[in-house]
């Protein structure tokens, strides 16, 4: 095999994972899926060695944005047979920093089928294969917003201040862009979200949170600007709003995520719009005609088709 093939493949899968973050994920589905069966292909050939670690470690990470795209769809049954396939192929490369990023997309799945102890066990799970970059902040992010779902403040809060001191303390590691690097944005949304989870007594440390991770991504370049991340952020803003009795702040923020295209709106922006939904149906909000205007609003968009299966292509 030409190592020019390598090369090419590293290049693909840098590209990939970095336009991941900002482009729908309809435009990108398909030459993962292609490029990621081809590449198994390859690994049923002969190849010197270190040339079979290196498809191996790039079947993982390819087998990853599968992971991603099953994960954003909804599709957790998916998203987990491709996460255990990211697994064994880490194992076949020796890769420690796929094994700790496999965890890490893991614990999303168990996190977003309500699985919190789970969420919160995987997390953990990865973070004796952290080496280097950002992967040590993303993991604990993800124990701090597991264990603050689970009612675990003591432990959620320690996770945070943890992330905190991972990423002033990270040393350089082999890390690609996009999916696969932890912004601090998105360590500021994820802290957002355990705060906010955590209750009234943190209220004021999530809108700050949530607030600064909104104010990173709208001045990042296009490219780093992750739609989804962002949409979160916001709903975790408007939430902490409407629980301080804000309730312009929490139409302002609303607003602008119930006019973002379909095609953006991933399966756990749906589950957030829904529970802001059902926050705001409770009986307290019942004669205030703006939180009504919003409920249905929500509801509106909700109803229509979000991000679903590419289509296949025309024959």
């Amino acid at each position: 095999m030409d190592d020019t093939l390598l090369e090419q493949l590293d290049a693909d899968i840098v590209r990939l994972a970095t336009a991941y973050v900002s482009k729908p994920v309809s435009e990108i589905f398909r030459e993962i899926s292609t490029l990621r069966r081809a590449v198994f292909d390859l690994l049923r050939g002969r190849q010197h060695p270190n040339q079979s670690a290196h498809l191996y470690l790039a079947a993982g990470r390819l087998s990853g944005l599968a992971t991603h795209v099953a994960l954003d769809l909804g599709q957790y049954a998916a998203a987990t047979t491709h996460s255990r396939a990211v697994w064994r192929c880490a194992e076949s490369a020796g890769h420690n920093g796929l094994r700790a990023w496999v965890r890490s997309i893991q614990s999303l799945i168990a996190y977003w089928q309500q699985d919190y102890r789970q969420a919160a066990d995987l997390a953990r799970a990865g973070l004796p294969y952290a080496c280097g970059g950002t992967i040590a902040a993303r993991l604990l992010s993800l124990e701090a917003r597991a264990t603050a779902a689970l009612g675990d403040s003591v432990s959620a809060l320690r996770a945070v201040e943890a992330a905190k001191d991972a990423r002033g303390a990270q040393t350089p590691g082999i890390e690609l862009p996009g999916v696969f690097t932890f912004p601090e944005a998105k360590q500021w949304a994820y802290a957002g979200t355990a705060l906010l989870a955590i209750g009234s007594s943190h209220l004021r440390r999530a809108i700050e949170a949530s607030s600064h991770a909104i104010a990173l991504y709208e001045s990042a370049p296009q490219e780093d600007r992750s739609s989804g991340d962002l949409q979160a952020a916001r709903l975790d803003l408007a939430t902490a709003y409407l629980a301080n009795g804000d309730i312009d702040g929490l139409r302002e923020k609303l607003t602008t995520v119930l006019a973002a295209e379909p095609a953006r709106r991933t399966a756990s922006i749906s589950k957030r719009l829904l529970a802001v939904s059902a926050r705001l149906s409770e009986p307290v909000y019942a004669r205030s005609p703006m939180v009504l205007d919003l409920r249905e609003n929500v509801r509106e968009v909700c109803s229509r088709p979000a991000l679903t299966n590419p289509p296949e292509p025309t024959k």
